[in-house]
């Protein structure tokens, strides 16, 4: 599966460039499939794996985001988004946030990342990428547009649920990823493209519904549900610079103010020093005192 994964990665590629298209995005672990479990060993790929230098090679002139999962030197196992550029592995994000709700059990499975980097790139903006729940994660977005990203990518495996009529488009989860992009967009003033899986992988339904944002929060393209397909759409990336003079939130953004604050929760929480939202007679680390002995009830003796 992961060689026919990547024989279709080649051909799709093709088409784009074909197309004119300057960036390619697949969706979250599209090189090997999302369900692996026990089998994310059996279709893991080092950095020097040739298969992905030929993918590499194989972008030219345009930009191409893969996913597949990544061993490193010491063995470990990452959910991996790699940027490919100009002949080479640019760029690779290890996702940092590996949920284990509902029916996700990745951190049984995986390691978590723990870099975040945004990175210049030939399409002559900064690129931040993301791998699916990180996005569930306000700080992510924050962090890549303040680290230089004026396009954010997010290659997701999103399965389809709730599907209650009283949700704007019929589909909760779709709803859910739409708001947050739309307010990633708005808060970082940057380009958001959404890349998510399709179709049926061990019973499970992914949704599709891929989309690209711009920075004023409104969509530039919307792809439909459950439908699978090579689609494009044109931007500006001079939308970029208008709407970051016309409002400009993140030069009045204060990360020293955020590192400050954080490092005291952090100390707070270790125990390093008074927690100042804890109980005055809390243990140092604890955040709730100890409650006062259990009186007798009146009328009755304490036994001997």
């Amino acid at each position: 599966m992961l060689d026919e994964n990547i024989a279709r990665h080649h051909e799709i590629i093709k088409e784009a460039r074909a197309d004119g298209a300057g960036l390619l995005v697949f969706p979250e672990l599209g090189l090997t499939g999302y369900l692996l479990q026990d089998l994310a060993a059996d279709v893991a790929m080092r950095l020097d794996d040739p298969r992905l230098a030929t993918l590499a090679e194989a972008t030219e002139d345009m930009s191409v985001v893969v996913s597949f999962v990544e061993e490193s030197g010491d063995h470990r196992l990452f959910i991996a988004a790699a940027l490919l550029e100009g002949g080479r592995i640019a760029h690779v994000h290890r996702k940092l946030y590996l949920p284990t709700y509902g029916l996700f059990d990745e951190r049984r499975f995986f390691a978590a990342g723990d870099l975040l980097r945004a990175v210049p790139s030939r399409l002559g903006v900064g690129v931040g990428l993301a791998v699916c729940e990180d996005f569930w994660h306000l700080s992510v977005a924050q962090v890549l547009a303040l680290d230089g990203a004026q396009l954010l990518i997010n290659v997701s495996s999103s399965p389809g649920r709730d599907l209650a009529a009283t949700n704007e488009v019929g589909l909760g989860t779709a709803s859910s990823w739409r708001n947050l992009m739309r307010t990633y967009a708005q808060l970082t003033t940057s380009f958001v493209v959404f890349c998510n899986r399709v179709g049926v992988d061990e019973s499970i339904s992914f949704w599709g519904g891929s989309e690209i944002i711009s920075p004023s929060g409104e969509p530039v393209f919307s792809a439909p549900f459950f439908e699978e397909g090579l689609f494009t759409a044109e931007i500006s990336l001079a939308d970029v610079r208008r709407e970051r003079i016309g409002l400009p939130l993140l030069r009045d953004e204060r990360p020293e103010l955020h590192v400050r604050e954080l490092a005291r929760i952090v100390a707070e929480r270790a125990g390093l020093a008074p927690d100042s939202t804890a109980d005055d007679m809390a243990e140092s680390g604890l955040d709730v005192a100890p409650g006062d002995p259990i009186q007798n009830p009146i009328g009755f003796r304490a036994a001997r």
